[in-house]
């Protein structure tokens, strides 16, 4: 900042520099001038004029200071109070833009707000149809036919539960109950859900539960266990996929290995971004990017982490780590 204000009074100062070279000039000239006299009245000159520059720089930049170290979060009490005239022009013009800024936002978080109450609103309208659907899918008598039907039908469903829960994740910690999950009943029922693309596919499912119950949210860890499965047989052919649980230093260890594609290890960093699908099968119309991306969100306010392991062409392997019951502590006060 002392840099910045010196150039800023750079005029200034040349031209101080310049009346006291004139000054020495002219007594230099000038016989009738005592010189030493003169050379004092200049050093003077340059105590007081520095003297000057250091109140002037403390008095001066603190207005700017502030907007230096401003966050532009739309807080303007972290702006000093303007002085001179020159501030005020800059104080009036910075509260003008913040406040319009302000109304900008407002707006646009109304009009974000409104859209997903609209969004949720029509999903749960779809899901009326949707239900109707399966059971007409379930009366029909042509086997093939039914199984592609119902393949289809999975697959919307899946990307509106998808669509239901990304909008709901940034206000889940809001919608958080920890209770005793029974994990069994819990991974039974999501099988069940993928039982007809579990045929076509001819995939099965061995499982051993060790450790039958750990405490979390059940409805968001059903949603976390769906995009796992579903990326399981997604990605498997006529294999079975392993699901065992088990205790790890006294936390509970859930995994879900499968013998499908696998993961090209450059992909292995980006699995968890949005939208990031494959580098290997970019063409892929069914991958969306978007299960182990929501997934990794919604596993972080339950405190579980997912780490993936997988090699090319021999499968993926998927654990999830839940927390001790004393970490939920600044989640629930328990």
């Amino acid at each position: 900042m002392i840099k910045k204000f010196l150039m800023e009074r750079r005029s200034w100062i040349i031209l101080f520099l310049f009346l006291q070279l004139l000054t020495i000039f002219i007594g230099f000239l000038d016989a009738a001038i005592p010189f030493p006299p003169l050379l004092y009245i200049v050093f003077l000159s340059f105590v007081i004029f520095s003297g000057f520059l250091v109140i002037r720089y403390h008095k001066e930049t603190k207005f700017y200071k502030s907007l230096e170290e401003w966050d532009n979060n739309l807080d303007l009490i972290e702006i000093a109070d303007a002085l001179s005239p020159f501030e005020k022009m800059i104080e009036t013009s910075v509260i003008q833009q913040t406040e319009r800024l302000q109304q900008e936002a407002a707006q646009n978080r109304t009009a974000l707000e409104q859209e997903k109450d609209e969004l949720l609103s029509w999903i749960h309208e779809v899901k009326t149809p949707l239900s109707a659907m399966k059971l007409i899918i379930h009366d029909l008598d042509d086997a093939n036919i039914k199984t592609k039907l119902n393949y289809e039908w999975l697959r919307i469903h899946h990307l509106l539960d998808q669509q239901l829960h990304q909008k709901r994740i940034p206000f889940m910690e809001n919608d958080l109950y920890i209770e005793e999950t029974d994990l069994k009943a819990l991974i039974f029922k999501e099988i069940k859900d993928l039982q007809s693309w579990c045929f076509q596919k001819g995939i099965g499912f061995e499982i051993d539960l060790a450790v039958p119950h750990v405490l979390t949210d059940g409805k968001w860890l059903s949603f976390i266990i769906r995009q796992l499965l579903t990326n399981a047989v997604k990605y498997s052919e006529e294999s079975d996929i392993f699901i065992n649980s088990f205790d790890c230093d006294g936390q509970t260890m859930l995994k879900i290995k499968d013998f499908g594609r696998g993961i090209d290890p450059k992909d292995m960093p980006r699995i968890f971004d949005k939208g990031f699908t494959s580098t290997i099968v970019h063409q892929d119309n069914a991958a969306t990017g978007m299960g182990l991306y929501l997934a990794k969100k919604a596993a972080q306010p339950l405190l579980i982490k997912i780490e993936v392991q997988s090699k090319l062409g021999e499968g993926t392997t998927v654990s999830l780590t839940f927390p001790k019951q004393n970490d939920f502590v600044h989640i629930t006060g328990m």
